[in-house]
């Protein structure tokens, strides 16, 4: 008998009614890679940003590094749900995303400018993928990418207002 243990994970094919499972999960992955991404970043600098704003800013990065860490999750298994792997390496989410580091110790300012141009990023991809779902049949990830882009949206928002003169 086989150690139970010894399973390996695979894709699976599923019959929920979504068509093409495939280029939806390789962009479910690929906005997965960015969230992640995005994740370590504002809780990094949610760590070490300093100056008048640092409570705001501290506080507003907190919110936002939990939302984007439930969100990941989330991503994970909708790509799951549809019979494909998650990224499995880290160096799979490096490879996969639109997201950089900083280079240098950014000050405060330039956190929140880059934070910003990340989330308007993200929100470009969870477009693409609400387009990538028409004609799929595949309403769960649509309404997702939806709820996932007006986060991403209103966190570029706010954060752009803190970083005005």
């Amino acid at each position: 008998m086989k150690d139970v243990l010894e399973t390996t994970p695979q894709n699976a094919p599923v019959n929920t009614g979504v068509r093409d499972t495939g280029p939806l999960a390789e962009a479910l992955s690929d906005v997965l890679a960015d969230t992640y991404r995005l994740m370590f970043k504002t809780h990094a600098y949610h760590w070490n940003v300093e100056g008048p704003l640092f409570f705001s800013i501290h506080n507003l990065t907190e919110e936002q590094y939990e939302d984007l860490f439930a969100a990941a999750d989330e991503l994970a298994e909708r790509i799951r749900a549809l019979g494909h792997l998650a990224p499995l390496t880290m160096a799979d989410i490096l490879e996969r995303s639109v997201i950089k580091d900083a280079e240098g110790t950014p000050d405060a300012r330039t956190m929140v400018e880059d934070l910003a141009k990340d989330h308007e990023r993200i929100a470009h991809r969870m477009h693409a993928l609400i387009e990538m779902t028409e004609g799929r049949k595949d309403a769960v990830t649509e309404d997702m990418a939806t709820a996932r882009s007006a986060f991403h949206e209103k966190a570029a928002w706010m954060l752009r207002a803190i970083a005005k003169d």
